[in-house]
């Protein structure tokens, strides 16, 4: 498992498995194969943005179908995560009204390791790599918790 700290020592944000997972899932999405020739840091740069570029989205707005699908990309990426983690299956499931509001939740057979309110989808995104994978690993270890705590409601 590799934390963020250890992440700083001995390797790029690029090389990290939660990273390499969310390139994985969009690249998976591109049906059009847009992203054939792009590198990763152009692949993942609609997920990063900075202080200003938020700024610059507006506070109220609908979400296009591309930011949707960044967005389930994520979700389905911490899911990938958490399976390979608990070697049991993990599956994302999310909803979003037309309007940017909804719901994102995993579950490991029955029980539902991950549930986040979804507000303003249309401004997702992380300040940098490097907060996406603490992020990420913040939700993975509370899931994980979750999973060893009660593994007879997981294995079902």
């Amino acid at each position: 498992m590799t934390t963020a700290t250890e992440l700083a020592s001995n390797e790029t944000p690029y090389e990290s498995p939660v990273i390499r997972q969310m390139i994985t899932q969009l690249r998976a999405m591109d049906s059009y194969g847009t992203y054939d020739t792009w590198s990763d840091e152009r692949v993942l740069s609609p997920v990063i943005l900075t202080k200003e570029q938020r700024r610059e989205i507006p506070v109220i707005g609908d979400p296009d179908e591309t930011t949707i699908s960044r967005l389930k990309a994520y979700y389905n990426a911490i899911a990938t995560v958490i399976e390979q983690e608990c070697s049991l299956m993990a599956v994302p499931m999310i909803n979003i009204t037309h309007e940017g509001f909804g719901r994102a939740v995993i579950s490991v057979g029955k029980l539902i390791v991950v549930d986040k309110t979804l507000r303003d989808v249309h401004r997702f995104g992380f300040e940098s790599a490097e907060k996406l994978i603490a992020e990420v690993e913040k939700i993975k270890a509370s899931a994980l918790k979750l999973v060893t705590t009660f593994p007879d409601v997981a294995e079902l």
